[in-house]
């Protein structure tokens, strides 16, 4: 009988045992995951601060916003080359609507179209490249300022933040030492832009004009800034001279697909490697032939791809080219520029109102002033 107690007795412990090693092992999940959510959702910008906690990305809200652009709601047809700006129209047709587009979804944290973008276009040592030069840093600041408080008050739904975008590398007229047609500037060019970013909590994008080089050539040059959370980056086309030519107004160049892919798959691998939020890829365009076999170009939940509309003078040239070219040929988002100076050329009748442009189909999420 003796035998028999101490044996139930010994199960009993043994039962006890491991219970509590069971619930301790569930209680040391519970925590590992919970410490594990926090590392992966918070991150350092390049100042070493933490950034918030990133949502999860709100897949309904996505797909509203996106519904929102192509104004799905009140139309199923475009016309932007409308000389009144409006830019949709009822229409009876069976044609398969091309906006908005249904790509991946982004990862958590991605910019669009949760807000929309309006940058400041240039280069710190040209007044005539555009805004980003033109005028003393603080003047400059406050003039991008009040644009991203227009687009606030014209689009209430979609908060403006603002950005600066820098040609980091700008095509040249002479061929340079190693006769690329290129000069890049120099880092402590790029840092200061970043600095001026900085205080006004605005993104930044570096701009890339290869010449005769190449973007497989250029690009890598700039990967530590692009592994910071809010550099981004921006590709131009127009300069792009696959054939030996001089950059500039006689000649446009152009990227094909392969190109771009080779700069997605770049921008996707810094992402995954470092753990960053989406970036953001502006593809400058204003010509069919500056950008090839488009249906080609690829999405990943890593970068977030805008296909820019860079044409400049009166309001109906300005939506033609919107019209034939980027929303004809749609990839995921769309950009929009506005020129100070070269869109009051006459026979404009002035520059197009935030409120005129977001009539476009689709309306576009990145805005650009140079």
């Amino acid at each position: 009988m003796l035998n028999f107690k101490k044996s139930e007795n010994s199960h009993r412990a043994s039962r006890k045992f491991w219970l509590y090693s069971s619930i301790g092992f569930i209680v040391l999940v519970i925590l590992f995951l919970f410490v594990f959510e926090k590392i992966t959702t918070n991150k350092v910008d390049a100042y070493g601060n933490v950034i918030k906690k990133i949502p999860r990305l709100d897949v309904k809200d996505y797909d509203r916003r996106l519904d929102a652009l192509a104004h799905t709601a009140t139309t199923t047809a475009t016309s932007t080359a409308s000389s009144t700006v409006s830019a949709t129209s009822t229409s009876t047709s069976t044609k398969p609507a091309l906006w908005p587009v249904k790509t991946v979804y982004p990862n958590a944290g991605a910019i669009l179209p949760f807000n929309r973008i309006v940058a400041y276009y240039g280069n710190l040592s040209s007044k005539n490249m555009g805004a980003l030069g033109q005028y003393p840093e603080n003047e400059m600041l406050a003039k991008l300022g009040a644009e991203v408080e227009k687009w606030t008050i014209a689009d209430p739904e979609t908060p403006a933040i603002p950005a600066l975008h820098y040609i980091a590398v700008t095509a040249q007229g002479l061929p340079g030492v190693d006769k690329k047609y290129r000069l890049r500037m120099p880092d402590k060019e790029v840092d200061k832009v970043i600095t001026m970013a900085k205080k006004i909590d605005a993104i930044v994008f570096l701009d890339i004009q290869v010449g005769l080089s190449t973007i497989q050539d250029e690009l890598p040059l700039l990967e530590k800034y692009l592994k910071m959370p809010q550099v981004h980056l921006a590709i131009d086309p127009e300069f792009s001279m696959k054939n030996g030519q001089r950059p500039g107004f006689e000649y446009v160049g152009t990227y094909d697909a392969t190109d771009i892919n080779y700069v997605i798959d770049y921008l996707a691998k810094i992402v995954d490697e470092n753990n960053l939020t989406p970036k953001v890829l502006v593809i400058h365009r204003y010509r069919a032939d500056m950008v090839t076999n488009y249906k080609l170009i690829k999405t990943v939940p890593e970068v977030q791809i805008v296909m820019h509309m860079d044409g400049w003078g009166p309001k109906d040239h300005k939506l033609a080219s919107y019209t034939k070219f980027i929303y004809k040929e749609p990839v995921q988002f769309t950009g929009f520029k506005l020129f100070y100076k070269n869109d009051l050329w006459k026979p404009s009748a002035g520059m197009m109102t935030p409120e005129e442009i977001l009539k476009l189909t689709p309306s576009p999420i990145y805005i650009q002033y140079q």
